[in-house]
């Protein structure tokens, strides 16, 4: 059971999207289309797809016509079929035409990356863990974290502020993994550390000084299966970077526990959705 998304996670968010849109109104409707007059919409699916930012969708149409009636054909978390259609609208075809992108513009990104986490999800066959990443867009982290759910991934850090998770450039100016690790358990020795680490030699210092978790960013599988074998009993392991599919594999036969793929909510493609309108 997929939880949600709290409203008020979207509807600033929204508020916002469709003031960059309108500018001082939409000329094109409002000098063709009546205030009165009405039309009916579907929203179909022109590619299989997991459904994903529905209710966020709807949330642009809601705003410009409260008075919006919905049939749902699919909820979040669906797999919908090419031609599919997702959810039947009607309402004021003005607030319709107005809304049209931007409603899609955010339902075919979340269902975009909801798709692509599925599949990686299940090219894992369930023994290794997707997640994401802070590579998100501005402000639309809540949301893009929440498509990640959806299609069956975890989520990382949500902000800075969650966890102790030391980065290449924090070794960098620490002077090393060892240094940094040390001085992140004295600040704050009640806390698990995490450290990056992208050979096998970081990955020593980084259990030497106490690291709880070791996030692996090389690209060698034998130095990643020499990782997980030296962490065993002592550290978890997970690994991070540049992860295709056909890759997957040998993450799961290394023993990697998480695989934390910043492409998912960075680069997924958009899901081929549109919105079909008639008159009323």
């Amino acid at each position: 059971m997929i939880e949600p998304l709290e409203p008020g996670l979207y509807r600033d968010v929204v508020r916002r999207a469709l003031a960059e849109d309108l500018g001082w109104g939409d000329t094109t409707t409002q000098a063709m289309i009546t205030p009165d007059r009405r039309a009916a919409g579907v929203l179909l699916a022109r590619a299989d797809v997991v459904l994903a930012g529905l209710e966020v969708a709807l949330e642009v149409f809601r705003q410009l016509d409260p008075a919006l009636t919905v049939e749902y054909c699919h909820r979040d978390g669906a797999a919908c079929l090419t031609g599919e259609p997702i959810v039947r609208i009607a309402g004021l075809a003005s607030a319709l035409l107005t809304a049209e992108r931007t409603a899609l513009n955010f339902l075919r990104h979340l269902s975009g990356i909801a798709s692509v986490t599925r599949w990686l999800v299940e090219a894992g066959g369930g023994r290794v863990r997707i997640g994401d990443t802070r590579k998100t867009l501005p402000t639309l982290r809540a949301l893009q974290k929440y498509a990640v759910r959806v299609g069956g991934g975890v989520n990382g850090r949500m902000a800075l502020d969650e966890g102790l998770i030391i980065k290449a450039n924090h070794v960098r100016l620490a002077g090393g993994v060892r240094t940094a690790v040390q001085l992140a358990r004295a600040a704050h020795p009640d806390t698990p550390v995490e450290a990056e680490v992208g050979s096998l030699a970081e990955a020593d210092d980084a259990l030497l000084a106490g690291a709880s978790t070791v996030l692996f960013t090389g690209a060698s599988l034998d130095e990643l299966e020499q990782v997980v074998r030296r962490c065993a009993g002592r550290a978890r392991v997970q690994v991070s970077g540049a992860i295709h599919v056909d890759r997957l594999a040998a993450l799961v036969s290394a023993g990697v526990e998480l695989a934390l793929i910043g492409a998912i909510t960075e680069s997924a493609p958009a899901a081929d959705i549109i919105l079909e309108l008639q008159p009323l």
